[in-house]
């Protein structure tokens, strides 16, 4: 197995972009099934994500995995150096929490281009946990947010209906 993906041009993960990446566990290991796990992760991810100049603009905690999308604040905005420091920093908190390592080597990240695929991409986070047969409605998901806008405008400006239909 692989420890590393390919990345692209070092170049393309700073600037004025959108980036959807997800994280995996270690193992795929089920550990993000209770709010106190996910509150640790969820507040290191936050908390690098704002000192590297990225607003989170949806995020989806499953079970082995997270979801995320970010969005640079500032034209130097690294997102490489985000990803680092939010995995290193919440992998350590887990690890003081759990007792165990977090995070599989590496991660899976897309650049987006415009408009629709932003709103594509936070329908996908979004309804992730309906699709996996653990809720019923997407608002339903306590493991879902986004840092800089309440997750109910966010759902609304991917033209949610009520009761998470589309």
């Amino acid at each position: 197995m692989r420890d590393k993906r390919p990345r692209l041009d070092p170049a393309l993960y700073t600037g004025l972009q959108q980036y959807f990446l997800t994280f995996c566990v270690a193992g795929r290991r089920g550990v993000f099934v209770d709010a106190t796990t996910v509150g640790v992760v969820r507040d290191q991810i936050l908390r690098s994500a704002a000192d590297f100049y990225f607003a989170v603009i949806a995020y989806c905690f499953m079970p082995d995995h997270v979801h995320l999308l970010i969005e640079a604040l500032r034209d130097d905005a690294d997102a490489a150096r985000f990803v680092h420091q939010a995995k290193q920093r919440s992998g350590y908190a887990f690890s003081k929490q759990r007792g165990s390592p977090l995070w599989q080597p590496s991660f899976y990240d897309h650049i987006l281009r415009g408009t629709e695929a932003t709103l594509s991409v936070v329908r996908y986070i979004l309804e992730n946990p309906v699709r996996a047969g653990l809720v019923a409605a997407t608002e339903d998901y306590p493991f879902s947010g986004a840092s800089h806008y309440a997750i109910r405008d966010v759902m609304e400006a991917a033209c949610w209906k009520p009761g998470g239909q589309p």
